[in-house]
């Protein structure tokens, strides 16, 4: 697919990406902001995710369905997400409705007037979330394993918030969030698609031209500490994460700790799915990830199995990650950077991940990485750097979450000297 990507910055301070694909016909659009759970206010936990929802329920001259229909009356679809760094907002449409789209998306973000009676709904909405959630044990467990890792900071605070602060969630609390953050210099609008650049821009710059500026933003950096959080729970299955500190999306090893959670347990192939699955049999579901933010990141592995399981399986996961710098062999690490590849160029096929990924390369690199720089910094990733990035995030003080039935699960002493031995 050919790509033109162009990148202008308006008098106001927003930021404009296009990544102009001529042989679709759809765009993917929407806005960006570089604020999320980890800027809140502990006392207001929930909030950057109640502002997401309340965007969509009105504005001075569309109401909640009017937005919606407008969308969907030309075919087109809308969504967003709050994660603990980001918050967006975005449509995937025909080209010829680009302009209705981003119409739509600034009023909501520059003019929506959180009426109290739907904030009251959607409160109601929102409780509900969060009792979903709490019904699902894989779910909770990831919840509980950031409150642990990452103790008394709003980083470590669940994304969708807690029942009691949202029950008392005000108009102020919500309007205050938008007036602090949202703003020129953290916004950015991203589209790629079927699209022109130069119109584009002059159709957002005369959207935007009254976006506030000069937002206050004062991110406390995260402060991991590890340790233990056990809720013995009558399930049928235990389950557990195992977690250390991770790189920063900034840091020179991080392409190589994403190639080392591709081959520890990403993909049938994997270490972990072949040792504790495919030969033990001591679990359904296995798998490694490498979650990387502005300044840390996080390196888990998450396991569900029947209890009768759990003092086999820790261990069983523990040695497969004292073995692996002794062990590792050039097949696997060139599976693994084959797998990173075909993830970045077929995720690349989606115009909505393509807007996406512009967007946070933009908000948390300030540049555009293009794919073949992407690819370039694959490729450098040697077995060395793997050794490396293996000893520098195994060395950190683990962090072990289990919710279930835990009467067969390790001890955190012992887990931990295991680890150092």
């Amino acid at each position: 697919m050919k790509c033109d990507i162009k990148v202008t910055e308006l008098d106001c301070g927003l930021r404009v990406i296009t990544d102009c694909v001529p042989s679709v016909d759809s765009v993917a659009l929407g806005i960006w902001t570089n604020v999320g759970t980890r800027d809140e206010n502990l006392a207001h936990n929930g909030v950057a995710h109640m502002v997401e929802h309340m965007l969509f329920k009105g504005t001075k001259t569309r109401s909640a369905a009017q937005i919606a229909q407008e969308i969907e009356d030309v075919g087109g679809s809308m969504n967003a997400y709050t994660s603990r760094e980001m918050t967006s907002y975005h449509i995937h449409l025909l080209k010829e409705d680009a302009n209705l789209g981003i119409d739509v998306l600034s009023d909501m973000y520059l003019n929506s007037t959180l009426p109290q009676d739907e904030i009251e709904r959607e409160r109601e909405v929102i409780l509900q979330e969060i009792g979903m959630c709490n019904d699902t044990p894989d779910d909770v467990i990831f919840d509980l394993h950031f409150e642990t890792a990452y103790p008394d900071q709003a980083f470590g605070a669940p994304i969708l918030g807690t029942a009691d602060k949202i029950k008392a969630m005000s108009y102020d609390d919500l309007t205050g969030y938008i007036t602090q953050f949202y703003t020129s210099e953290h916004t950015v609008v991203s589209a790629s698609g079927n699209i022109d650049h130069n119109a584009f821009v002059a159709k957002v710059g005369d959207l935007f031209k009254d976006i506030p500026q000069n937002g206050d933003k004062n991110r406390l950096e995260a402060s991991y500490r590890g340790g233990e959080c056990r809720q013995n729970k009558d399930l049928e299955q235990s389950h557990f994460i195992l977690g250390f500190q991770g790189l920063s999306r900034l840091d020179e090893d991080y392409y190589a700790a994403q190639a080392l959670s591709t081959l520890l347990g990403s993909g049938m192939s994997s270490r972990l799915f072949q040792e504790v699955r495919e030969k033990r049999g001591l679990v359904y579901s296995i798998f490694s990830y490498h979650s990387a933010y502005q300044d840390c990141g996080q390196f888990g592995i998450y396991a569900g199995t029947g209890p009768d399981h759990l003092d086999e399986t820790l261990p069983v996961v523990c040695d497969e990650l004292l073995a692996l710098s002794s062990t590792l062999t050039e097949e696997e690490l060139s599976r693994a950077k084959a797998q990173l590849r075909a993830s970045l160029l077929m995720g690349r096929e989606s115009m909505m991940t393509r807007a996406d990924q512009h967007a946070k390369h933009l908000l948390f690199r300030g540049e555009i990485i293009s794919r073949d720089q992407l690819g370039e910094k694959i490729n450098a990733i040697d077995s060395d750097a793997i050794r490396r990035v293996a000893k520098r995030i195994f060395a950190s003080r683990p962090t072990l979450t289990a919710l279930g039935p835990l009467e067969k699960l390790e001890k955190y002493e012992n887990l931990s000297k295991r680890l150092a031995a």
